[in-house]
């Protein structure tokens, strides 16, 4: 139900994990554990969380299908615009990303890749490569628009 809010949040830099699929006990145990809040539109989820009382102020009922939306209402309920940092972290796994000198990217990259791009980030978990591409301006527009 939030799958394209998870990713957003996470090209936004925040620190956000996702499942497709998981049983609503288990998820509210990992949420509790790691001290994570529970974003869903699931309102009974919500009630589930709410029962227990280490949750009880740790999830938000995310009220719009759109992405846009989604995240405007999570970035101005827990007041986070000021703490965005675009493109900080890996869209896969999650992890901040490392700078990568382009010397150590060439051999991580296709060749017109690294003929084209000037920086590049590496991800230390799974070892993805990003860089500014084609796309890199149209997300950049999107993502200003929550700055």
């Amino acid at each position: 139900m939030v799958g394209k809010l998870a990713r957003w949040l996470r090209l936004l830099g925040f620190d956000v994990s996702y499942y497709k699929k998981i049983e609503d006990e288990k998820l509210i145990e990992l949420a509790a554990k790691e001290r994570r809040i529970i974003l869903t539109r699931d309102h009974e989820l919500i009630n589930k969380a709410m029962k227990k009382k280490s949750l009880k102020p740790r999830t938000l009922l995310i009220e719009s299908e759109r992405w846009e939306e989604q995240v405007d209402q999570v970035l101005g309920h827990f007041k986070l615009h000021k703490k965005i940092d675009p493109n900080s972290r890996c869209l896969e796994c999650n992890e901040k990303l490392k700078y990568l000198p382009k010397s150590r990217a060439k051999n991580l990259v296709p060749p017109f890749v690294f003929e084209k791009a000037d920086s590049f980030a590496l991800c230390p978990s799974c070892g993805r490569v990003f860089w500014k591409g084609t796309h890199f301006k149209d997300m950049e527009k999107k993502l200003a628009r929550f700055k």
